[in-house]
């Protein structure tokens, strides 16, 4: 073994060698160029938003538009403010039906999701290829194409005007069981077998096992659950006052014409930053469901 190392070494070091000659000076800094590019046309709607929330309203009409704001100002803000403590229903209530909505909504989905694609992944019933199969066809559908017969079970079961209306079909979110079974799949069977020949029950294997292995997976699920969450008004099904998002709120303020275009534009750096600052906090995990490949045995 020790000669089958040293044997080894050598060929690693000139695959290594051979690796960086390949690479020129030239490749690389076209390679970069084209990344800076394109990380600016990314970066631009972003730039475009912080910088309209901060513009005074001439600046805001101010034509052909400008991207940078001359004079930075809080005012649309304060006016924000001004019209949200103006509603006939406290903001905090839609706040609070915000919070209650999306995290409820997004844990429930990433429980959901996970429980189903560990058997998917792990175990052999009938019918296992099947059931995937229509979980990948599900892909292939916009949400709008479902939502009537969202509407139509949602009112058999007479939940309309609840919060369970909007909840319950968060957790049906067909991409969030796809990429949990693909993530569980690349778990080692050896470490499954040893929890059982502990005496693991399924659920303690999969609370003390899958989960923590798969944790890059399941927050990148909650990235895209959150956004989806986050950005749902509830009008299809909610009619109460009391019971709507704050998302529902805020596209009220910005109905009011051209002299609410200052709030208009704090409203779109409002929505556009909550998903954002939750991206960052889990960005290294993201990353890294990106790039591994896997637990191999």
């Amino acid at each position: 073994m020790a000669k089958a190392r040293d044997y080894m070494k050598p060929k690693r070091h000139l695959f290594r060698k051979q690796k960086q000659l390949n690479r020129s000076a030239a490749g690389n800094g076209i390679l970069f160029f084209l990344m800076g590019i394109c990380g600016i046309f990314m970066a631009l709607p972003l730039v475009i938003i912080v910088n309209n929330a901060l513009k005074p309203l001439d600046e805001i009409f101010t034509y052909p538009p400008k991207i940078f704001v001359s004079n930075p100002t809080l005012e649309n803000f304060s006016d924000l403010f001004v019209l949200m403590s103006s509603t006939w229903v406290p903001f905090s209530r839609y706040i609070i039906n915000t919070i209650l909505i999306t995290s409820v909504g997004t844990i429930g989905h990433v429980i959901i999701a996970s429980l189903a694609a560990y058997p998917l992944a792990k175990h052999n019933f009938p019918g296992k290829k099947f059931l995937f199969q229509m979980v990948v066809l599900s892909l292939m559908f916009s949400w709008t194409v479902t939502q009537i017969p969202n509407y139509m079970i949602i009112s058999w079961l007479h939940m309309n005007n609840t919060y369970l209306a909007v909840i319950l079909p968060a957790f049906q979110f067909g991409m969030g069981l796809y990429l949990m079974k693909q993530f569980i799949e690349q778990i080692p069977d050896s470490l499954i077998e040893s929890s059982r020949l502990d005496g693991a029950s399924e659920y303690k294997t999969f609370w003390t096992i899958i989960m923590p292995n798969v944790k890059p997976a399941w927050l990148t699920l909650a990235i895209f659950q959150f956004q989806q969450m986050w950005g749902n008004t509830g009008n299809t099904f909610l009619r109460d006052e009391q019971l709507k998002p704050m998302q529902y709120a805020l596209q009220q303020i910005t109905l009011g014409g051209a002299a609410r275009q200052g709030a208009t534009a704090a409203v779109a750096f409002i929505i556009a930053g909550i998903p954002i600052i939750f991206f960052l906090a889990c960005q290294s995990n993201v990353l890294e469901t990106m790039t591994t490949s896997g637990m191999k045995d």
